[in-house]
């Protein structure tokens, strides 16, 4: 089948064809009964596409489409992973375009000639989106001598009072702000302004001998703070580094059906697998209403929009409708940066990037395809495959959904998707802990990553540097990294013969 004809393919059509799927309407107690949004007839049919596969000698069904009908299926290249959905209309492209150059946008210091482009800062980590999410793809630690820009760190401390505590508890907050440096650690400044500090990282070696004698050296990073220009921290501050993700699929994974999410969740291991995810609960930003987080390391909030506002403010210190403080992260600690000029303009409308800003940046970010899988029916990628499903590493990254048909988006609606993740915070181990909670997250437990589009992070971003820290090197290194509910299918990929290793990296680079 071409690239044409599948980027042309639905869903609907999909199961259409599949006349060994088609089965009759089942009755309200049938399969997926938590998907109100389907039909029993559509319930069941989906109930057999994403069934886990038994036969790992050819490649399943439209596997090669990750992204459904929103998949890019254009040459692979440094762009991969910066085309629209496949999907979209004319006039849809057309607002993607302008998001992107919003997303690329450099913002400039208050007062500016350019009254659309300031209220950068006065604190911040970087001037523009592109400049984290570099080629819209995955973040890595500095190099020596480098400052950093697509890692930062989070900073928080426990409850200190039975306010914060109740906060915390009601969800109210997720985290209690360092009093002095805020929620993250800014590295730059505008002009006339001190930077927060600067982040220092050491590697201690980690050997990892696995079957067939090989040694796999491991690096431990430690993370220290230098020339803090706002006094000394709290002395109970919790740090946790943080590489920017890749922004493709976004929109495909809120538009994932909260019943199947849902539906995942064992928080007490009831079958007794090992395995205990749970989902995270965050306040929705528009409602207040408890709902799931689904983005960042630790699933702390719910939607694209409500990220793109968060990342507006912590990261380059612009305000948003959602988050009108127009002096981002500056705390009242930090007087000198509370007296700086900011950029809202009445003019334009409340805030520093007022809407139609934040409905174009959020359509782009929902909107980067993700592309097309390759070597899907290579026979060692299907070995590697098969290894990835015994190894027990699908009880978390689980493959593939159908999405909801109630997505805001038409094109997100009611597709075949193959994200390779269930969205549930899970306990890495000790080994991964940052020690700081978020929300329902512990200090050991993150958020399922999902793979797609993973094998393609040397050819965008010239790196391969993964986990939430980016401290692994290449993809053996950061499932060696797996600890606690992991540690099972971490063991077994190291008690594999090396040829299963080779297998096993050669499926997640064709991912």
């Amino acid at each position: 089948m071409t690239a044409t004809r599948w980027g042309l393919s639905t869903l609907a059509l999909f199961v259409m064809a599949l006349s060994s799927f088609a089965v009759s309407a089942g009755a309200a107690d049938g399969p997926l009964p938590y998907r109100d949004d389907l039909t029993p007839k559509d319930r069941a049919r989906v109930a057999k596409v994403t069934a886990p596969p038994k036969d790992f000698s050819a490649a399943q069904p439209f596997e090669a489409m990750s992204g459904g009908a929103a998949t890019s299926v254009k040459t692979v290249n440094r762009d991969s992973f910066s085309h629209n959905s496949g999907n979209l209309t004319f006039e849809e492209e057309q607002t993607f375009k302008l998001g992107n150059g919003l997303f690329k946008k450099f913002w400039t210091s208050s007062p500016s000639s350019t009254q659309a482009s300031d209220g950068l800062g006065p604190l911040y980590n970087a001037r523009a989106c592109q400049s984290c999410h570099l080629k819209d793809g995955r973040g890595r630690p500095p190099l020596p001598g480098e400052k950093a820009v697509s890692l930062f760190l989070r900073l928080s401390i426990p409850p200190q009072t039975p306010q914060q505590q109740a906060q915390l508890e009601s969800h109210e907050l997720l985290r209690i702000p360092e009093p002095t440096y805020g929620g993250q650690f800014q590295t730059f400044a505008v002009s006339g302004l001190k930077a927060e500090g600067q982040i220092e990282i050491s590697y201690e070696d980690l050997p990892v001998t696995l079957n067939g004698g090989e040694t796999i050296i491991l690096k431990k990073p430690s993370y220290k703070v230098r020339d803090l220009a706002y006094g000394p921290m709290h002395p109970d501050v919790m740090m946790s580094p943080r590489v920017t993700p890749p922004m493709i699929g976004m929109g495909l994974l809120q538009a994932i059906a909260a019943g199947d999410i849902e539906a995942q969740a064992d928080p007490d291991d009831l079958n007794g697998d090992g395995i205990s995810g749970k989902v995270s609960r965050v306040r929705d930003p528009e409602t207040g209403a408890l709902t799931i987080g689904r983005f960042g390391w630790k699933a702390s909030e719910p939607t694209v929009r409500a990220q793109t506002a968060a990342a507006f403010s912590g990261d380059i210190g612009i305000s948003t409708p959602e988050m009108p403080d127009n002096y981002g992260d500056c705390t009242t600690k930090q007087p000198e940066c509370r007296r700086q000029p900011h950029g809202e303009q009445t003019r334009l409308g409340v805030s520093e990037a007022p809407d139609p800003v934040m409905d174009l940046v959020t359509f782009y970010s929902e909107n980067l395809a993700v592309p097309q899988r390759r070597d899907v029916d290579d026979p060692e990628v299907l070995r590697g495959k098969a290894i990835f499903h015994q190894s027990g590493c699908a009880a978390c990254h689980r493959p593939n959904y159908v999405t909801s048909r109630r997505a805001d988006n038409k094109a997100h609606r009611f597709q075949l998707i193959w994200p390779y993740t269930d969205l549930l915070l899970h306990d890495m181990g000790e080994g991964l802990a940052d020690g700081r909670p978020a929300g329902d997250a512990s200090g050991s437990e993150w958020r399922t990553a999902p793979l797609w589009g993973i094998g393609l992070t040397g050819t965008v971003n010239g790196h391969t540097r993964f986990l939430h820290d980016g401290r692994a090197r290449n993809l053996l290194e950061a499932v060696l990294w797996h600890g606690g509910e992991a540690q099972a299918s971490r063991d077994a990929v190291i008690a594999l013969p090396p040829a299963g290793r080779t297998a096993l990296i050669r499926f997640l680079e064709s991912l």
